[in-house]
């Protein structure tokens, strides 16, 4: 006569079947908070507030940049350990002063606005250094009749140049 074999029952909790259940459910809901709290506490920066405004004064934009184009001017840019040199060349009398901006293709909050100074060669300014990456440059006279657009990787290792043609 065979012998019974007697079954141990154990708990639900002790199954690794009904743990791995649990899991794929349990993860998703963690994802699903995890992703709530990134959505809500960074910004994403990419989407200007006043749009509507910015398409309106596209033309005058682009009045700009023809000027700069009309004009001839052409600039070398050195960026280097915070401070940024500028050489500007072009068929006007150069400005008192230059505006830079350093635009982030991705991230507004890491943008810079770089006034610089007219000196014996060209122009220069200080800021604080960019993480590296690609970039957008503007240069633009102060009183912002005319501008320059060009990209560059930063940090650079030597001179770059952007022009309004």
């Amino acid at each position: 006569m065979p012998i019974p074999i007697r079954e141990e029952k154990r708990p639900w909790y002790r199954e690794r079947l009904v743990w791995m259940l649990i899991a794929l459910p349990g993860s998703a809901v963690i994802a699903g908070i995890v992703t709530i709290w990134l959505a809500v506490t960074t910004s994403d920066g990419l989407v200007a507030d006043d749009y509507y405004k910015q398409g309106l004064a596209i033309n005058q934009t682009m009045a700009r940049d023809e000027l700069a184009r009309r004009l001839g001017l052409e600039a070398e840019i050195d960026i280097r350990l915070g401070q940024v040199r500028v050489l500007l060349s072009g068929r006007d009398e150069p400005p008192e002063a230059l505006v830079m901006t350093l635009i982030h293709p991705t991230r507004a909050g890491q943008d810079q606005i770089i006034h610089l100074r007219k000196q014996r060669d060209g122009y220069a300014g200080d800021f604080a250094d960019p993480i590296a990456g690609r970039w957008s440059i503007r240069l633009e006279d102060e009183a912002l009749r005319w501008r320059m657009n060009g990209s560059a990787y930063l940090p650079a290792s030597e001179a770059f140049r952007i022009g309004a043609g």
